[in-house]
């Protein structure tokens, strides 16, 4: 059988803005790649931070806003609390003792758990 490689979730956005402002100034994503038909056509770029990749796309028939996805961090804890430090006006991340994760929702409705596994 075929061995199965990295996952590349793709993540609904609405508005670049808004994305870039969440993405990468909140979460600290940085742009690898940004792709568009022409000027006027819906954004798709590829972002990532550490070995976390995500796909955002503009574009309406890639995927559903409201998703859910999980990521491994080393410490989600630590996480959480740099979040709070950064005043973010639109997210307050509580943190999930029984989970042991911190859960963010993006501008577009999409969630993303942040997780460290107990060991």
């Amino acid at each position: 059988m075929m061995k199965m490689k990295r996952t590349v979730p793709i993540l609904r956005i609405f508005d670049e803005e808004k994305a870039r402002e969440f993405y990468f100034d909140f979460l600290d994503f940085k742009c690898d790649w940004e792709h568009r038909y022409e000027p006027t056509m819906p954004l798709y770029m590829q972002i990532s931070n550490g070995d976390c990749i995500l796909h955002l796309s503009e574009h309406h028939g890639d995927c559903s806003p409201g998703s859910a996805i999980r990521v491994e961090v080393e410490d989600a804890k630590e996480l959480q609390e740099q979040l709070l430090a950064k005043a973010y006006k639109f997210a307050r991340p509580g943190f999930s003792d029984e989970w042991n994760e911190v859960c963010v929702t993006d501008p577009f409705g999409n969630r993303i758990h942040f997780y460290t596994t107990k060991e």
